[in-house]
């Protein structure tokens, strides 16, 4: 019974790192840039809610909407003033410049918010939920249920909408969905719309689940196993590879944690992230390419 507890907390968790490797995986699939500011946009989803809720004493169910709402504009922003001038350029230039915005942005949440615990409004109830005979705290079951509801809607939005179709067409080949009259500029930055915002949203409910500091950014570090071991293209790979993660994370610093000193469950996925690279660099659902010469 143990075991499955620690399964069905490392599921919960898990499908909150789904969701925030979903934004990194947008942007890949859109622009072929690798975001590493994408904790930071954790961190200040959460934090935008958490003075949403406090300071300005918004209802959730408009506190919700703002919180995304400027969320978005953010991405939008970074995308807008800072990736857009650089996307074309080397490599190495794009991954720097991503860094220096993860610290940009670390470092005004520091000046505004400072480095305090916060504890963030409880907005799901505190009892638990009896599921497979197992007592699971609410925060855990509701947080699996939001991201589930939301990974459904992009798939939807994806194969259904219009809009959905021209970020596909921008992901596959920018300069063919141009010649066909997509917006290519417009498709890019609202990839990085919907990276804010999902990333807002598992700020919040990481901070529902733990206290709301500073620190929070380093989830952005958890993303790349993620994304890594699904593959960098795959909404798919994002959802299994999240999932993966946090049932091992789960379910080694349960077991292990007694055993080996320190924090073993920060480390394990690192350490799959090691195997996974040597094995298949692509991850278990990305493409792998094949350049003729």
């Amino acid at each position: 019974m143990l075991l499955l507890q620690f399964i069905l907390i490392g599921i919960s968790i898990g499908s909150v790192y789904a969701l925030i490797a979903l934004g990194t995986v947008l942007i890949y699939k859109a622009t072929r840039v690798i975001n590493f500011a994408q904790g930071e946009l954790v961190m200040i989803g959460a934090f935008i809610g958490y003075t949403s809720l406090v300071s300005w004493g918004l209802p959730i169910f408009i506190a919700l909407p703002v919180t995304l709402l400027l969320s978005g504009v953010i991405g939008y922003l970074a995308e807008r003033f800072v990736l857009r001038r650089i996307a074309h350029g080397p490599l190495i230039s794009v991954i720097m410049v991503t860094l220096g915005l993860s610290i940009f942005l670390k470092g005004g949440v520091t000046g505004v918010w400072g480095t305090s615990m916060y504890s963030f409004p409880k907005i799901f109830p505190e009892s638990t939920i009896n599921l497979l005979g197992i007592k699971l705290p609410q925060v855990y079951f509701w947080s699996m249920v939001v991201a589930v509801i939301i990974f459904v809607l992009f798939v939807f939005f994806f194969k259904y909408t219009d809009l959905g179709l021209a970020m596909r067409g921008v992901a596959d080949n920018q300069k063919a969905a141009a010649s066909l009259g997509v917006n290519v500029f417009s498709v890019v930055g609202l990839s990085w719309v919907f990276s804010g915002i999902v990333a807002a949203l598992g700020g919040i409910l990481l901070a529902n689940i733990s206290l709301l500091n500073i620190n929070m950014s380093d989830v952005g570090l958890k993303a790349f196993p993620v994304v890594i071991l699904g593959g960098f293209d795959s909404l798919l790979g994002a959802v299994i590879g999240g999932l993966v993660i946090g049932v091992i994370e789960s379910v080694a610093g349960g077991y292990l944690a007694t055993i080996v000193s320190g924090a073993i469950d920060q480390v394990v996925a690192f350490a799959i992230l090691l195997i996974i690279l040597l094995i298949k660099p692509q991850g278990l659902f990305g493409t792998k390419e094949v350049e003729r010469l």
